[in-house]
């Protein structure tokens, strides 16, 4: 399901979509279309995009693409898929109970799950927060642990 989002190869088009998506929330996918549960969250994706169309715009980057490494390593997406939100160019960030802020790692379980989670950004966004909590009960958050090398 993926073919019907728009796909971002190019440093470019990751820049020119964050700056001109204007009062609405920004969801990029970052991962491949290769991968599993990448597709997953894809078929979620494609699936809820009619549904939050008035408040959101979805897009889906490409981490294979030479030109992508620089968000690669300023948003430190190591797990695989992350998607990151934005709301006015400004990057929003959501306390899910885990350690990063920045991010939402893995899939969302169901639909249902990802239109909440883009709800609470856009409502939080308008009024003027930076970082929401999570509307989503703990079970359905990913866990995933966090190593740290070289301390």
């Amino acid at each position: 399901m993926s073919y019907l989002l728009p796909t971002l190869t190019k440093k470019g088009e990751v820049d020119s979509i964050i700056r001109d998506t204007i009062d609405k929330v920004l969801v990029l996918r970052f991962g491949r279309s290769s991968d599993a549960v990448c597709l997953q969250l894809d078929d979620i994706l494609s699936k809820s995009s009619r549904d939050v169309s008035k408040f959101a715009s979805i897009a889906l980057v490409d981490v294979n693409s030479e030109d992508i490494q620089a968000y690669l390593k300023y948003f430190d997406i190591t797990l695989m898929p992350s998607t990151v939100f934005f709301f006015n160019a400004h990057h929003m960030k959501m306390d899910s109970g885990t350690a990063d802020h920045t991010k939402w790692i893995g899939a969302f379980h169901r639909k249902q799950d990802f239109i909440d989670v883009v709800e609470a950004i856009y409502r939080g966004a308008m009024k003027g927060k930076l970082i929401v909590t999570c509307p989503l009960p703990a079970e359905r958050i990913p866990k995933f642990q966090l190593l740290y090398k070289d301390l």
